[in-house]
């Protein structure tokens, strides 16, 4: 789960973290009033779930009230990646002398938490990752561990020059961490981490991810989430009990468990196809489960095929037949589908098909062929 900015800078507020000074505004009356408190020049920050928005238009200074309402004006209601901004971060404009990155996530390919540092912070933290690697710093670290200050300061004077801000990296890194365990997070990021004119250090943005199994958790934090900014399809999904995920192919996926999931995925993408998302129906043998992953599925417009891929173990393969049967009868299936079935009951899923006509795939990479050939056709 994904929060706005405003909410972030809260979170980071409360251990005691700068943050720049801002309300959020859902209209100009408000945007305007908020502007006033603040005074000349401020920032307008479009609040989406996703980065990229002072490359796209949804970051702009207003020095007077009249720049105020035309970036208001511009940037209320605009669309980006998919949402639209309905929200506005109005803070004072200060002016930054140095920016860093600064972030903590999972290393999965490590087991291990992860604290990252960059002097090279800013808009294009992507590029320098990419082109120049050896300037991102990172720290891992055990699980539940809390890393020692001096650990932590050897690790923030790879990152900042003067000692006093090699002490504003400590404490923020310590804080960071806190946080990362308290809320049950998945990233933190702060980029830029900024030092003002004043000579302050202050979190200039704040991304937090959190983790959805955690949720139950933190009834404070789920009271964050915008549901209006995150996919209708997922939702749909959390509320069939589906696990699902949008994604930009064409090629549908219906799946039991989530390796068989990802492995699909990566079989389609290999036979030259382009999944349109990750869904896993479950260990559990109930054939409505079958029809609402295809009702979701056929919400999306790009969908031009369907592959239905099941290795039955607690899911019998006869339950998966009956509900593609009853979908059939229940909703208008004009795309074409193919179906791979093996495991338990497979012999009597078959029989099932085989009386409606539908043919049955024994390997996944048949299955994934033909497929393909048939969302081209």
């Amino acid at each position: 789960m994904n929060i706005h900015e405003y909410l972030g800078a809260e979170l980071l507020r409360s251990k005691g973290i700068p943050t720049g000074s801002g309300k959020v505004a859902q209209s100009l009356d408000e945007g305007l009033k908020i502007a006033h408190e603040l005074s000349y020049p401020v920032v307008l920050k479009a609040q989406v779930l996703s980065g990229g928005r002072g490359k796209a238009g949804g970051v702009k200074i207003a020095k007077t009230e009249d720049e105020f309402r035309a970036h208001f004006q511009h940037i209320h209601g605009m669309k980006l990646k998919d949402c639209i901004v309905q929200k506005i971060f109005v803070v004072k404009a200060m002016k930054i002398l140095k920016e860093v990155y600064l972030a903590m996530t999972f290393d999965y390919s490590k087991n291990a938490l992860v604290l990252i540092g960059s002097a090279a912070g800013g808009m294009d933290i992507e590029k320098v990752a990419a082109v120049s690697p050896e300037k991102i710093h990172k720290l891992y670290l055990k699980a539940n561990t809390v890393p020692s200050e001096k650990k932590l300061r050897e690790f923030s004077q790879k990152i900042f020059q003067d000692p006093e801000d090699v002490e504003a990296g400590v404490f923020t890194f310590s804080r960071i961490h806190q946080l990362f365990l308290e809320k049950d997070c998945s990233l933190i990021e702060i980029n830029p981490f900024a030092l003002t004119d004043k000579g302050e250090w202050i979190a200039a943005d704040a991304k937090f991810t959190f983790d959805d199994n955690a949720l139950f958790r933190h009834e404070s934090v789920s009271a964050m989430r915008d549901l209006a900014m995150e996919d209708q399809d997922e939702i749909k999904a959390r509320e069939m009990n589906l696990s699902f995920v949008k994604l930009d192919g064409d090629i549908g996926c219906v799946v039991n468990g989530a390796g068989l999931a990802m492995a699909t995925l990566d079989i389609v993408k290999l036979m030259g196809g382009n999944p349109a998302n990750f869904l896993d129906v479950g260990g559990s043998s109930n054939p409505q489960k079958m029809v609402n992953a295809l009702q979701l599925i056929l919400r999306n417009p790009k969908v031009k095929g369907i592959l239905i891929n099941i290795f039955g173990g607690i899911t019998r393969c006869d339950d998966i037949a009956n509900g593609l049967i009853q979908a059939l009868s229940e909703l208008d299936m004009k795309l074409p589908y193919v179906v791979r079935l093996t495991g338990t009951n497979e012999k009597e899923a078959r029989e099932i098909l085989a009386q409606q006509k539908i043919p049955c795939f024994s390997t996944m990479r048949e299955a994934v062929t033909k497929i393909i050939e048939r969302s081209k056709n």
